[in-house]
């Protein structure tokens, strides 16, 4: 019986994150992974969410399994990763964010802040985070309450 194929996975950074995602791409089409590249492109200054809601929407709709997004801090990219239902969305550092994050978090969505990151620190942490599994149990109820509807009182 074959192995399953590489997970798809939906990318986008803005121009600060533009070389460090190449980079990540370029590992990733190695790697046998289909990709969605949402953008940019280009060096030209961008607003970082509109490449996070694109990538978070391919994840949603299930085009993808997995996002990725780069800017310059990851920061702002899990920001507006998070306001998707549905998604969790981690800023990675390394590999042991990643798999811990996977693990008890379910995240499906990986950030990175390429002025924070090398491009070798940032494929490793991307390789652990697509190769972890969800372990589930105890965290199966931890997860269940961050689903919850949005407790913040109006203005």
């Amino acid at each position: 019986m074959n192995p399953a194929p590489p997970p798809l996975v939906a990318i986008g950074g803005d121009h600060a994150g533009l070389p460090l995602k190449q980079a990540l791409q370029g590992a990733l089409a190695a790697q046998g992974h289909g990709l969605l590249d949402f953008g940019t492109n280009e060096t030209a200054s961008v607003d970082y969410p509109d490449f996070a809601h694109q990538v978070c929407a391919a994840v949603q709709d299930g085009r993808a399994r997995f996002g990725v997004l780069v800017c310059g801090s990851g920061i702002g990219m899990a920001i507006a990763a998070n306001r998707h239902r549905g998604i969790r969305a981690a800023v990675l550092h390394d590999a042991t964010e990643a798999r811990l994050t996977r693990a008890h978090n379910d995240a499906n969505v990986a950030a990175f802040g390429a002025r924070l990151v090398g491009p070798e620190v940032a494929l490793d942490a991307l390789k652990a985070f697509l190769s972890t599994a969800y372990e589930g149990g105890r965290h199966d109820r931890r997860l269940a309450k961050l689903s919850l509807p949005d407790l913040s009182p109006g203005p």
